[in-house]
């Protein structure tokens, strides 16, 4: 006679036959038994741990939903960055980047590539510590962020069931991993789940979901595990890291893994040999987008040598050994009911279409752009017309087209530019040589408000909770009971459709009480109290200590980030970046002439004079000494650069039999040269590889010397002939 089962027998045996179950259900979509089945072997299994708490365990299949984070999300480094890719369009881009990769590589090498669906969710990092008996143990789970630095949402990755809590000593042994890594993967909703959630807030009064997207992003950053695994997200897993390097000497390798250790990976993927191959599993996969339980924006694209991948490396934000081709803009044609005037914090005036709604890609679309007189006058555009609308890159909706037949007669109300601010109504100025028109009220409460979201946005200031709601509170107005809802302001943002319009939006505050602004700039924000916070709208004690504790976090942000915070016209990420490494600091910054700014790497005199403007306007050198008082960070790293180059300008072109033309302008201005985008009489040097075409042809007659590759490392060495 067998001997009766123990409780600690029983849970162990009731633990893995759940495990083996939710793969098949959530992994394999194999189910082997009913809902009912399950269901009653899971209580089965929280009776016994409920009786026996001290056999209780965190991997325990009844511990996916926990208690909500106590303080909110932490924020988490990245073992490394979480970079974005490099698009391509086209057949030819494609090809382009293929050549690119082969001429970086030894002729005798062979390229492989893999391509996978790209998966329109968002990415997730799984880190897997060493568990009992040999096993690997989910120990966080940490969003993109700004790719360096992202926040820790393991209480609600638990809830997702694609994901294992723990792999076996028997499972990591079979796909060849140690018992401490990180994965990373796409989350999504996928359609079903997407359908469903919307018929549930319809149902409940609330606004539809805009896209399964946003509203994964939504739901895996609100601060409810139950929301979470209502949601039924999912993940497909396609990376492997160990202490931030890659952990199998191929990506076909990885994703088979992967695999074998129980992950969710997309079935759709195929390694090739050569761009044909690419181009063929693309049409395929264009063919299966609309058949899919889940939205996806186009192919992925990557090296499938490791070993390559690390020879080749990075740009200061992609990898050279991947791209993304991204599917065709989907459109559709609708009527333009009006346009609206928004001042942006720069001052421009953007018009933007309000149009009657109309489905693509699967978001339905009231708004558009319109970006500025001239591309009204080029489209011919009128209100009442029928335009065709597509989304860019299937996110931001732009107006390409007026359609004009039978059925779609033309519109009869012209569109006119308003002469002043549609906030504050002064005057609005263009200035010379430019197609915008812009407030120059530095007062202006538009540009006030746009200017606080910029400077606490992720890529800049990345103050977690300075959102719309609580800045419009900041700047005096009461916010309704519907703005300040008790979902998650992350969740309502990401959930919110494509928002009001300009005139309701400002109706509304028109309408709303007001009280004393506590803020009047930027600065202003690192005064705020605590007693100030708790006089808000549902900010209480735990809410008002989480936002201080950003705003003191985001005092040590970078040089470059405190600059772009600032709001200088024609100063991006990539500027900002170049001008912190340039001077080192805000005060060399601040001293520098026009001709010392143009001796920085793209940028030009129109920059240059921009820059300069900026740091010589009293206004703006008080704001920078209220953020200096403030404690934020003044410094950086400076660039250490070498001399042999000083003061010479290099143009780039064809390819190089060895160099990748980032490699080559990487050297030039390690050594103190410039790299231009075209040709002129202030051009020193061309360097001119394979198929250069016309640039080849106006360094010639500009009588601007051509060097091969060869002459340009004897230049790196030993510098010009005096």
């Amino acid at each position: 006679m067998a001997a009766a089962a123990t409780p600690e027998t029983e849970i162990h045996s009731l633990r893995e036959e759940l495990r083996h179950h939710e793969h098949l259900y959530y992994v394999e979509d194999a189910p082997a038994i009913s809902d009912a089945e399950y269901d009653a072997r899971m209580n089965r299994l929280k009776a016994l741990e409920a009786e026996h708490p001290e056999l209780l365990t965190p991997d325990s299949p009844t511990q996916r939903v926990g208690g909500k984070p106590k303080d909110g999300f932490l924020k988490t480094p990245h073992s490394r960055p979480m970079l974005s890719l490099d698009n391509a369009y086209n057949d030819v881009e494609l090809r382009a980047w293929d050549e690119r990769i082969r001429t970086a590589l030894p002729s005798t090498e062979t390229v492989r590539y893999v391509c996978e669906l790209k998966l329109d969710g968002l990415s997730l990092a799984l880190h897997y510590a060493v568990g009992p008996k040999g096993s690997a143990q989910l120990e966080r789970g940490v969003t993109r962020g700004d790719g360096t630095i992202g926040e820790d949402v393991t209480s609600n990755v638990r809830t997702i069931r694609s994901i294992p809590l723990s792999i076996s000593a028997e499972k990591l042994k079979a796909a060849q991993l140690p018992q401490s890594f990180e994965v990373r993967g796409e989350v999504l909703l996928p359609q079903a789940a997407f359908l469903k959630m919307n018929e549930e807030r319809v149902a409940q009064g609330l606004a539809p979901a805009v896209n399964p997207r946003n509203a994964a992003a939504g739901t895996i950053r609100t601060l409810e595990p139950n929301i979470v695994a209502q949601r039924r997200l999912d993940l497909y897993a396609y990376f492997l890291l160990q202490d931030g390097a890659t952990l199998l000497p191929s990506h076909t390798l990885t994703l088979a893994a992967l695999r074998t250790a129980g992950f969710r990976v997309n079935t759709h993927a195929s390694t090739v040999n050569s761009i044909n191959e690419v181009i063929d599993f693309i049409a395929v996969a264009d063919a299966l987008r609309d058949t899919l339980p889940y939205e996806i924006d186009g192919v992925v694209i990557k090296l499938d040598s490791t070993a390559q991948q690390r020879r080749l490396g990075f740009t200061g934000k992609a990898p050279r050994w991947a791209i993304a081709y991204k599917f065709p803009a989907r459109g559709a044609v609708t009527e333009l009911l009006g346009v609206a005037f928004q001042t942006g914090r720069t001052g421009k005036i953007t018009p933007v279409a309000q149009l009657a709604p109309v489905f693509i890609g699967g978001t339905t679309v009231t708004r558009a752009t319109l970006h500025n007189p001239d591309e009204i006058a080029r489209l011919g555009v009128k209100i009442g017309d029928f335009v065709q609308v597509e989304r860019g890159g299937d996110v931001i909706p732009k107006i390409v087209s007026v359609v004009v037949n039978a059925t779609h007669p033309r519109g009869m109300t012209e569109i006119v530019f308003p002469d002043s601010c549609p906030r504050c109504e002064s005057a609005l100025v263009r200035e010379e040589g430019e197609v915008d028109l812009r407030c120059v009220n530095a007062s202006c409460p538009a540009r006030l408000e746009e200017e606080l979201r910029h400077f606490a946005s992720r890529k800049v200031m990345n103050i977690e909770g300075l959102g719309e709601v609580l800045i419009a509170q900041l700047l005096g107005h009461t916010v309704s009971g519907a703005e300040a809802s008790s979902v998650a302001e992350e969740e309502a943002a990401a959930l919110a459709p494509s928002g009001i319009s300009p005139e309701e939006k400002e109706e509304t505050e028109a309408q709303l009480p007001t009280r004393a602004a506590l803020v009047h700039s930027v600065a202003d924000i690192y005064s705020i109290t605590k007693e100030q916070l708790l006089t808000l709208e549902r900010i209480g004690e735990k809410t008002a200590d989480s936002i201080l504790a950003e705003i003191e976090r985001s005092k040590a942000a970078s040089l470059n980030r405190v600059l772009l915070g600032l709001g200088i016209r024609h100063v991006g990420e990539r500027t900002a970046q170049a001008l912190a490494e340039e001077f080192g600091s805000m005060d060399a910054l601040i001293a520098a002439s026009e001709e010392e700014l143009t001796r920085v790497n793209d940028i030009g005199p129109k920059v240059a004079a921009t820059v300069r403007d900026f740091f010589t306007n009293e206004k703006n050198l008080a704001l920078v000494e209220r953020l200096r008082a403030a404690g934020l960070n003044f410094t950086a790293e400076k660039r250490v650069r070498g001399t042999v180059l000083e003061g010479l300008t290099f143009v780039l072109t064809g390819t190089l039999p060895t160099l990748t033309r980032d490699t080559a302008k990487e050297k030039i201005e390690s050594a103190g040269g410039k790299v231009s985008g075209s040709i002129s009489k202030k051009t020193n040097y061309l360097v001119a590889g394979e198929e250069a075409g016309s640039k080849l042809d106006k360094a010639t007659a500009l009588n601007v010397p051509i060097l091969d590759e060869a002459g340009l490392l004897e230049l790196l060495e030993s510098g010009p002939s005096q």
